[in-house]
């Protein structure tokens, strides 16, 4: 029996904020984004970038396992030959669904294990730096606690 070797890629898209004419930039809504649309923007990078073969490598096994809408902290899971060209990819979408985001591949793993922690500990310190910003005491208990509490919850059960 042979086992199928993957990289994970922990990715946190970024929202850039667009200009709405009339709105100052502070109160700008961004709407959320979807797993879908990710696998969807980064099939046409993919496309747009290496062509056929590029998706042809990679396509069959291309999938989101994990998305935070409220993060926006994704994990991905490619076969392990051909990585680099998702990972050139990820970091070469401008744009998901005409919303502009940046990119930042967090992490790179062989393992699930391995991008659940680094998920999990990512997670932690987006809540810290919302809680610093807010000028929030460490042991503050918020609506972050709980969100800390579901996504650990949730990234733990994922299965390969």
């Amino acid at each position: 029996m042979v086992r199928f070797k993957n990289r994970w890629l922990l990715v946190e898209f970024l929202p850039l904020p667009a200009p709405v004419p009339g709105r100052p930039p502070s109160i700008q809504f961004q709407e959320e984004i979807t797993s879908k649309q990710i696998w969807a923007s980064l099939k046409q990078s993919v496309i747009m970038h290496f062509g056929d073969t590029g998706w042809g490598a990679i396509g069959s096994s291309l999938t989101i396992k994990y998305f935070s809408p409220r993060t926006n902290l994704c994990i991905i899971r490619v076969a392990r030959d051909p990585h680099k060209i998702a990972w050139a990819s990820v970091t070469l979408i401008t744009a998901i669904d005409g919303r502009r985001y940046i990119p930042h591949v967090v992490h790179v793993s062989g393992t699930i294990k391995q991008a659940q922690l680094a998920a999990i500990r990512h997670n932690r310190e987006i809540v810290a730096r919302y809680r610093a910003r807010a000028k929030l005491p460490t042991g503050y208990q918020d609506s972050y606690e709980e969100y800390l509490q579901t996504s650990v919850r949730e990234i733990e059960s994922l299965q390969d």
